[in-house]
């Protein structure tokens, strides 16, 4: 039996290892660990909760708006504060966008090269390339002569001898299976959608007044002023070019990003019975309907795969287990503790760097185990649709049913690392055509004159009850994202924000029942132990965000490291 360790994990957010035992060329068992320390909820204790979002959003440099959003509902809960249609539509479209956007970042930048050879790409013949992607879409850049272009940039990239990310990579790995056109028009895309993703983010600009970390977020609505005659407010040109961003988006994820999951997923079907994981769901649901409350994307559990059958959430059967976690609860082991009454105690036991071994036998891990009536649960874009789909919801129904039949293969394919893969595509289509509902819908109640934009009642501490407790959820590109606050006397008495990765990426819990990331990992095949592909493809599945499960921080503010770039 061999065992393998990957740390850390590239191209993902924050720091995460995996270890593995490997027999008869498959994984027997596996641990996952975030080698980061988490504590930022400690900083929000005493302030005004008001002010917690523009804290909580710095969680993550990648998630951006998520923690964001989280946070001014929870406190929104809390204090029973419904905001106006039009904060309601711009905070969708403000969402929605950083979906797309995301999801389109992870399939080309941090995932395609799991799947993709890119070297394979100069052996390409950019007519067959060429022929290759016009069967697939009408897409304007479908020339032998653009090809051609990106194979001649590619191959004198590579004789520079400077590969930058490109560097350490298992190429010509025998997991690969793209014939060189198809891995030439996948690196074509992944160099467009660089340029692309610049563009489209700018509604964030326009909405929230920069990207990354918006700041016109506000508990009660949104800051930004709705006025079609200033120059200084949301405006007829403002919106004409948050037309064309939403335009652009959904021609690349329709026209692009959809034609090359399709292309990729038909060489490697086989991975539809691989990575399964849990197979519990959770999904909060997301962008909320301002006319009648209810959620574009439904919220809901689906338990032991079975898609007959989708259970309502109950937040209060949430808690979070620190058995096999470097913390430590005033309750003891084997507890959990409802985020409410959370504690963010650390308590570090395991070995010290460079982490030869894990001792996977007590605490290996600064991920807490979440757990949902003592449950593991895989969070994110596979559990949305599978609770949509479930749900009998008519576009994810509509949209899964269209890549099932162009793939060849039954709703059981979804539970794997080809299904959580293809979910993430078809989660950002769906947001993307949905965006031009909410942009319409905005449009419209400014042009009936419903320029509002916050609602002013219990902004004011004074009118708040002396204590109140309130729950915020958003279904984030990576998953369902929770925020629970405590509030006496004005001031936060506790926080705690149990985000995705904490859900897929925690250790064993009480029970010894491992993590999502652990179970999905079991029974994968290695084709090469010492060129491991194959857990990258699943664990990237997940779109891994550690540095929204764990944070740094130091009680004296001391410095804690220093980074030179020679």
């Amino acid at each position: 039996m061999a065992k393998i360790v990957v740390d850390p994990i590239t191209r993902i957010e924050g720091h995460l290892r995996i270890e593995a035992e490997v027999s008869g060329g498959r994984i027997t068992d596996a641990w996952s660990s975030s080698t980061m320390f988490r504590g930022i909820e400690k900083i929000l204790k005493g302030r005004d909760p008001r002010d917690a979002w523009y804290f909580t959003q710095r969680f993550c440099g990648v998630c951006t708006t998520v923690h964001s959003i989280a946070s001014v509902r929870c406190v929104e809960n809390a204090l029973n504060i419904k905001i106006p249609p039009n904060a309601e539509l711009i905070r969708n479209l403000i969402i929605g966008s950083q979906n797309i956007q995301d999801h389109v970042i992870h399939f080309y930048h941090l995932h395609a090269l799991d799947w993709v050879d890119i070297t394979s790409a100069l052996k390409a013949d950019p007519a067959k390339t060429a022929s290759l992607a016009a069967s697939l879409s009408d897409w304007p850049l479908n020339s032998a002569t653009y090809f051609k272009g990106v194979q001649d940039r590619l191959a004198a990239f590579v004789k520079t001898g400077r590969l930058g990310p490109f560097a350490n990579a298992y190429w010509g790995h025998s997991a690969y299976k793209l014939p060189p056109e198809a891995n030439l028009m996948a690196t074509a895309h992944y160099l467009e959608a660089l340029e692309w993703q610049k563009d489209v983010i700018k509604i964030h600009a326009i909405l929230g007044s920069k990207n990354p970390h918006p700041q016109t977020f506000l508990v009660g609505g949104m800051a930004i002023p709705v006025d079609p005659n200033s120059q200084n407010a949301l405006n007829a040109d403002k919106l004409a070019e948050i037309g064309r961003l939403i335009k652009k988006s959904r021609d690349f994820v329709e026209k692009v990003y959809i034609p090359d999951l399709l292309a990729v997923a038909s060489f490697y079907k086989e991975w539809a019975g691989i990575g399964a994981g849990v197979g519990n769901y959770l999904s909060y649901g997301e962008f909320p309907d301002p006319a009648n409350g209810t959620l574009f994307f439904p919220a809901g559990i689906v338990l032991g795969k079975d898609l007959s059958k989708v259970y309502p959430v109950d937040q209060k059967k949430v808690a979070e287990y620190v058995d096999h976690s470097w913390y430590t609860y005033s309750a003891g082991s084997g507890k959990g503790l409802h985020p409410w009454e959370g504690e963010t105690e650390a308590h570090y036991t395991g070995p010290k760097p460079p982490y030869e071994q894990l001792e996977t036998d007590s605490k290996y891990s600064w991920v807490k185990s979440p757990r949902y009536e003592e449950r593991p649960m895989e969070v994110g874009p596979l559990a949305k649709l599978l609770v949509a789909y479930a749900s009998g919801h008519k576009p994810t129904k509509d949209a899964v049913g269209f890549v099932l039949n162009k793939l060849g293969v039954g709703p059981e394919a979804l539970f794997s690392t080809l299904g959580r893969t293809a979910a993430r595509g078809l989660d950002c289509l769906i947001t993307a055509q949905q965006m031009t509902v909410w942009f319409a819908e905005l449009e419209q109640n400014i042009g009936k004159g419903d320029l509002r934009i916050h609602a002013n009642e219990l902004w004011e501490p004074s009118t708040w009850p002396a204590e109140a407790s309130g729950c915020g959820f958003h279904e984030a590109p990576r998953g369902a994202l929770g925020h629970w606050i405590r509030i006496k006397d004005q001031k936060i008495l506790n926080y705690q924000a149990v985000v995705p990765s904490t859900w897929n990426a925690s250790p064993r819990d009480h029970k010894g029942q491992r993590g999502p990331y652990e179970q999905a990992l079991i029974g994968t095949p290695i084709a090469d132990p010492n060129k491991p592909v194959e857990i990258l493809r699943t664990i990237h599945s997940f779109d891994p965000c550690l540095a929204c499960a764990v944070h740094l921080y130091d009680t004296g503010g001391n410095e804690l490291v220093r980074v030179s770039v020679r």
